[in-house]
Parts: structure tokens; C-alpha cells; sequence
């Protein structure tokens, strides 16, 4: 015991006459303390890891290096200020309490759903005793393990601590090798399977078999998973950026829009250009339509203007040719209107 009999530990031999007695193991944990105490006042607390590692390793009973040289040692190859730690363990000898092993007696006092703690040394994390390997990995785990899931820290999706099921078969979710999209979000508890949302473009689905982008930006990715093709130096797409969902082949194609678009021949299906003295030429994606005596095509009206003079074409010497009739119209206009206009002569005269 130290302190006058406040603070003890039983014989780690169970022999007092030989070897390292409980007052060494009070000492050293006090010491362990101590260091900890320094070390997150500095800022650093992950240095006490390395201290209880490193002084089990170096300083281990069997070798008679259980003391307090052989701890000095691992403090100052820490960078740990050693007069900090002797200062904070203070008169082993003094009848009064020491603070730090006061702080860890009244902390063994059971509050709330958490019970006494009877094992030491004990780390209690969310107020629940813990039970596992006293290393840092193992700890932090557990940590990370308190937290809610998508809230963790990034450290506890490092590869020390976390296993990345992502990288193991996409994790049995959806992706896009095109895109280099994916489904798979690793989380510290295993992977979750969501559709994601990348530069503002919302993925829908299940996130197992499907996702599939959505909203005004869905053409971004991948063609919204739609068909495009390119052609002459002309692209068309089935893709529907405009808030809608879905594929759509576009105006002169015809198809499901995800599998693929086949041209429209217009020509030959008589859908456009069908007007007398036409000739209709299939494009892709489109058609070209031209007047066979050179006139000016009206693609809204379908028809030639040479129509509103009745011009039509020969479809087998290609002349064009104008009515009598119509000759004979123009003659009796042109009659109609001297008369009238020698009428309205002799009237001022007058």
C-alpha cells in the first residue's frame, strides 16, 4: 500500500517474500495515471497508448525492469516532461490522499445503469464497463463503435480500425464502372447499400440491384442510363433533362430509349415530304425534303410555295409545266384591272 495504507494492490507473485510486492503495481498504475493526466493536458492523449505499450514491453517483471528508472525512460523517449509525472504522483509516504487515486476510487463507484467497477484497470466508455484487449485498436474500436451510424469520425473508417467491405465486390451493392459510381458507403459497423447523391445529382433506387439518377442534372452521369450515339458529327440522346424520369427516344427514332434508338425512315413510311412534287431524302434522325423544280420546301405546311401558283412537277421527265387555265386567269385580272383603272381616270377628269 502507499499513502498509509489508503491505496493498495495485492502481491503479483502471491509471495511476499520474493519479487516485486502490490506497493510496485500501485506506484506503476499510479504512474500510468499520472501520464495520462500530463499527456492530455499537453494536448496529446493518444501518447498514453504509447507509453503502456512500450513500458510493458521494456519494463516486464520477468526481467527485474518492473521500476522506476526503466519507466523514466519510456517517459522521456515519449517527449513527456518527467517532472510533470513526479510532481503529479506527489509523497507516496504522506498520510493524505493523492488526487488522481482519489478521482479513480470515486470513478469505481457505480452511477446510474453502470455497476462498480471491480476489475482494474477498467475503461468505461459511454458509461458501460469495458471488456476486450487492453490496446489501442481494440479501445478505439469500441469506441468508434458508440457512435451512431454515417456519424463516426474518419479515423474509425482507417484501415487499422475499420474493415472497407466496399472493396470486396462493390459489397453486393449497385455501381456504375462507367461512371465510377457507386452504391457501397462504408460505414464503421459493415457497408451500407444507398443510392448516392454526387455534385447535386439524387440517385433513386434500391441501392442493391438499381440506382438511377434523377432531376434536371440526371443527363450528366452516364446519359442518365440512357442511349446516345453519335453520327456524321451529329449526337443524339434519349435522355430527358428536363426534371422528368425516364428515357425517351428522340423525334425521329424509335425505341425504348435505354436499349437503343433505330432510325425513323420517313421517307419510306410516308411520314413527311408526301407532297405532290416533293422529293423526300432519309437522314438519320431526320429527313430532307426538297421541291423538284427548285421552289422553297414548307416543312410545317409539307408542300412546296411553287404550290400556290399550281405549279406541279412531272414525275417522269421532271418539266414543270403551268395550266392553260391558269394563263387565261391572269389575262382576264389583268383586264379587269385596266378597265377599273381607266374608269377611276375618266371619273377625275369629270
Amino acid at each position: 500500500c502507499i499513502n498509509h495504507g489508503r491505496y493498495c494492490a495485492p502481491d503479483p507473485e502471491q509471495d511476499f517474500s520474493k519479487g516485486y510486492d502490490g506497493k510496485d503495481v500501485v506506484v506503476q498504475n499510479l504512474r500510468q495515471a499520472c501520464f495520462f493526466k500530463v499527456a492530455n493536458e499537453s494536448r496529446k492523449p493518444w501518447l498514453w497508448w504509447d507509453y503502456v505499450t512500450d513500458f510493458a514491453l521494456r519494463c516486464p517483471m520477468k526481467e527485474k525492469k518492473y521500476t522506476k528508472d526503466c519507466a523514466d525512460k519510456v517517459i522521456q523517449s515519449l517527449g513527456v516532461d518527467l517532472t510533470k509525472i513526479d510532481k503529479c504522483i506527489g509523497d507516496i509516504e504522506a498520510d493524505e490522499e493523492n488526487p488522481v487515486l482519489k478521482a479513480e476510487q470515486d470513478a469505481q463507484i457505480g452511477k446510474g445503469s453502470r455497476g462498480d467497477v471491480t476489475i482494474l484497470p477498467t475503461l468505461v466508455i459511454n458509461n458501460r464497463q469495458y471488456r476486450g484487449k487492453l490496446d489501442k485498436g481494440a479501445v478505439l474500436k469500441a469506441i468508434c463503435a458508440g457512435f451512431q451510424e454515417t456519424t463516426e469520425p474518419t479515423i474509425c473508417l482507417s484501415k487499422d480500425i475499420e474493415t472497407n467491405e466496399c472493396l470486396e465486390n462493390n459489397g453486393g451493392c449497385w455501381e456504375d464502372k462507367t461512371a465510377n459510381i457507386t452504391a457501397c458507403r462504408d460505414t464503421f459497423r459493415g457497408r451500407v447499400c444507398e443510392c448516392p447523391i454526387v455534385n447535386g445529382v439524387k440517385f433513386s433506387g434500391d441501392g442493391y440491384t438499381h440506382c438511377e439518377a434523377s432531376g434536371a442534372l440526371q443527363c450528366e452521369f452516364n446519359n442518365g442510363g440512357c442511349w446516345r450515339e453519335t453520327q456524321e458529327g451529329k449526337t443524339y440522346s434519349a435522355c430527358l433533362d428536363d426534371h422528368s424520369h425516364g428515357c425517351k427516344c428522340p423525334p425521329g427514332f424509335k425505341g425504348d430509349g435505354v436499349n437503343g434508338c433505330e432510325d425513323v425512315d420517313e421517307c419510306k413510311e410516308k411520314l413527311a415530304c408526301q407532297c405532290p412534287g416533293c422529293k423526300c431524302k432519309n437522314t438519320w434522325g431526320s429527313y430532307e425534303c426538297s421541291c423538284c423544280d427548285g421552289s422553297l420546301y414548307m416543312r410545317e405546311h409539307d408542300m412546296c410555295i411553287s404550290e400556290y401558283l399550281r405549279c406541279f412537277c412531272d414525275s417522269k421527265n421532271g418539266k414543270t409545266e403551268v395550266s392553260s387555265g391558269f394563263i387565261w386567269a391572269i389575262i382576264l385580272g389583268l383586264v379587269v384591272a385596266g378597265a377599273v383603272g381607266y374608269a377611276i381616270y375618266k371619273y377625275r377628269i369629270r
